[in-house]
């Protein structure tokens, strides 16, 4: 018995003395039922200890029992590296061209019948160079070229373009809100949309990010994720100059609450869907495969003022673009086995409703706020539907003294897509596996 049976073993024993159904110990771990399945054959080692620790503790292991599985689990996943990098190591060896294959023969033997080669003298300095020998040196210089792009291309193939064709590699889906529609204080006409700045996408925390402060809470400096977008300003008459909207807001439309709660919509079967992503490589991994947020979209939202001056925030809006049947695609989780996790929004928007609305959860302050470059604020908000397929966008309203205005916040210039999954194949990709698999609800 290899060590992923024995650890599989020892789950499969713990499982069936605790009488609790495969179904029932999913839907308490968060996790698909074929994936305690595998867990429990051993076709699977979990690259994380904590859902097999909740896993026995579910089916009241003893302590001795804990010991126990934690060490067979140790040995499973280091018998799993060993099997990684073997591979590894064989696909580069086979990999390698054959440097005997090059071989040619030197002058006056072309056509001759092989036979034991007379040793060669050594050549000193300045001394002359035979044609065969130069023949062989560009053989080896020819095979050491073709082990180099052998290298490169294998090392092209986990950029993050995630090992999809060139039609697929667009560009990364950005991070920081477009800014538009600027409104006067005189009611005057709205401005050019703003182009807005590329920005990187960092990993939530739930906290996201040291310093940051959510609404309500206290003052802490700001460390956004990305560029800000540049702010635009509205019309103004023939030489007067008109300031910038006095504040940024830097949007990620595809943060995460936990792995587990986020999943896409994806028209695509599961074997041309590379595995999930890290939340900071979400926004490509959604781009290049033209994924929709599947069931609900969590947002984070930095809002910070751009000088001394306060500004107010009197309102956050809901505007729906289009409101549709839901997509009929695929649904993929992007993590399995995270537990029982904690909400984190502020904010909620329920897109099934005739007019949506931005409500607060409960405990959280409703709008106003007020914001500066020394003062920002954090707003999460998580929009949800079942039977929709929505293409929707905010405003928020701000003030600073006598100038009012409406910023809009999308997604780098197109509205978020968020569409229901009710009834849709959803799959799932295992810790520690290498491929997704159908998700079974019970």
């Amino acid at each position: 018995m290899d060590a992923a049976e024995a650890f599989g073993r020892l789950l499969r024993e713990l499982k069936e003395r605790s009488g609790l159904s495969y179904g029932l110990l999913a839907k308490r771990l968060h996790m698909s039922t074929s994936t305690l399945h595998r867990y429990c054959n051993g076709d699977v080692v979990p690259t994380d200890y904590a859902p097999v620790e909740r896993l026995a503790r579910l089916c009241k292991a003893s302590p001795e029992e804990l010991v126990e599985l934690h060490r067979r689990w140790v040995l499973a996943d280091a018998a799993r590296e060993r099997k990684s990098k073997a591979t590894a190591v064989r696909d580069a060896r086979a990999a390698e061209p054959d440097a005997g294959a090059d071989r040619v023969p030197g002058p006056g033997r072309e056509g001759a019948s092989a036979g034991p080669a007379a040793p060669a003298a050594p050549a000193g300095p300045g001394a002359p160079v035979r044609p065969g020998s130069r023949r062989r040196m560009r053989s080896a210089v020819l095979a050491s070229v073709g082990a180099l792009v052998v290298l490169g291309a294998a090392a092209l193939a986990w950029t993050p373009s995630f090992g999809l064709g060139a039609d697929d590699a667009k560009s990364p889906t950005g991070a920081s809100s477009a800014v538009d529609r600027q409104r006067t204080a005189d009611g005057g006409a709205t401005s050019e949309p703003t182009p807005p700045s590329p920005s990187r996408s960092g990993k939530g925390t739930g906290k996201e990010a040291e310093g940051k402060r959510s609404p309500g809470a206290g003052a802490g400096s700001l460390a956004p994720s990305g560029r800000p977008s540049r702010p635009a300003t509205g019309p103004a008459a023939p030489g007067d100059t008109v300031p910038a909207v006095p504040l940024t807001v830097n949007a990620r439309p595809y943060a995460w609450e936990d792995p587990c709660s986020q999943h896409y919509l994806i028209d695509r079967s599961p074997q041309r869907v590379p595995p999930p992503p890290t939340e900071q490589d979400a926004p490509g991994w959604v781009s290049a495969l033209s994924a929709v947020s599947s069931g609900e979209q969590y947002l984070v939202l930095t809002v910070q003022g751009t000088g001394a001056s306060t500004v107010v925030l009197e309102d956050l809006r809901v505007r729906t673009v289009s409101s549709d049947a839901p997509l009929a695609w695929s649904d993929y989780a992007m993590g399995v086995g995270c537990g029982g996790g904690v909400e984190t929004y502020a904010f909620g928007v329920d897109l099934d409703k005739g007019r949506p609305s931005v409500v607060p959860s409960q405990g959280q302050g409703d709008f106003p706020f007020k914001v500066s470059e020394s003062d920002p604020e954090v707003f999460r908000v998580r929009a949800r539907t079942a039977g929709h397929d929505v293409r929707w966008y905010l405003e928020l309203e701000w003030s600073s003294g006598s100038r009012h205005g409406t910023v809009r916040i999308d997604d780098h210039g197109k509205p978020f897509r968020t569409s229901g999954n009710t009834g849709r194949p959803g799959y799932d990709f295992p810790l520690g596996g290498s491929e997704w698999y159908a998700r079974e609800d019970g």
